[in-house]
């Protein structure tokens, strides 16, 4: 496998809600290890990773097993990640649609340049597998941005282990077709960039003004592209703030609470805001938040 499919691929964490069999855990850290995954995050599991039974199953990926980090909660398995994909075997009431493996998974190899230097080699892309009794709830699933759902016949809940070997396995593929793209666009690139020097000097008396002209779009075009990304903590402790704000003033009230605030969370995703974004957002909210002390107190 090339350089560039491994990197890609090692900015991925799978994470395990919940795992309650060590037999799958070992399993799904033997498949990772196959498909140049290298990073398992443990949310809560009802299982000893360590144990035998793990350990037995993992074979020569034992190292994941050591390495994996355990946290407590999904918020906390995502803490530095820009984007997380979550797995379902049924339909939910998300709106959203839920995508095959091989066509929503390359995504979280497209990290963007800004996420690559901020992560500093730590995983910033998730995939996020539910309980093996019951799958992720709804509550669950609204810290990921897309779902899938792998293409099954009657029966539709897969093995923990089976379904992580499935969606390593897209990875892996997309990481070695995207590296071949990559390579290619490159040559590609580099070819229009001389041809449109090369144009721009043997223009008429224009050319200086038009290659001025379109080093300044690409300039402008390289500034936006570095405005970095808001990570999914800062959007979590966003949603948190607003959640409470709106509660305050009683737009909110706790029993629909849950489904309002999963639809701003739908419409905040599709934004794909900036970390200056999000910190513009919670500037506002703290302002209304002054005004309303300030008024209670008057």
């Amino acid at each position: 496998m090339s350089q560039d499919a491994l990197a890609a691929l090692s900015q991925i964490r799978i994470v395990l809600v919940e795992p309650a069999g060590p037999l799958n855990v070992g399993s799904a850290a033997r498949v990772m290890k196959n498909f140049g995954l290298q990073h398992l995050v443990l949310v809560k599991p009802k299982c000893d990773p360590l144990g035998a039974e793990a350990m037995q199953m993992a074979v020569h990926a034992k190292n994941l097993l050591y390495e994996a980090q355990i946290v407590d909660s999904i918020p906390a398995a995502l803490d530095g990640c820009y984007s997380a994909i979550a797995t379902t075997a049924r339909p939910r009431d998300i709106n959203t649609p839920l995508e095959p493996p091989e066509q929503a998974l390359p995504s979280l190899l497209n990290q963007p340049a800004e996420s690559q230097s901020q992560s500093q080699g730590q995983p910033s892309q998730a995939l996020i597998f539910g309980p093996e009794d019951r799958g992720l709830s709804n509550e669950e699933l609204i810290h990921a941005q897309r779902f899938v759902k792998i293409p099954t016949d009657d029966y539709s809940a897969l093995n923990l282990a089976q379904a992580v070997a499935v969606c390593c396995y897209e990875l892996h593929r997309a990481s070695r077709q995207t590296s071949t793209l990559r390579n290619s666009d490159d040559v590609s690139e580099a070819n229009s960039a001389q041809n449109l020097t090369n144009a721009l000097r043997t223009a008429p008396i224009s050319g200086k003004q038009t290659e001025s002209h379109a080093r300044n779009n690409q300039l402008n075009e390289q500034i936006l592209s570095l405005a970095p990304q808001a990570k999914l903590n800062e959007l979590e402790g966003y949603y948190r703030h607003l959640e409470s704000v709106l509660l305050s003033v009683e737009y909110l009230y706790p029993h629909t609470a849950a489904s309002r605030m999963r639809k701003v969370r739908q419409l905040l995703q599709r934004a794909t805001p900036t970390s200056a974004e999000v910190a513009l957002l919670r500037g506002m909210l703290r302002q209304m938040e002054w005004a309303l002390s300030e008024s209670k107190q008057g």
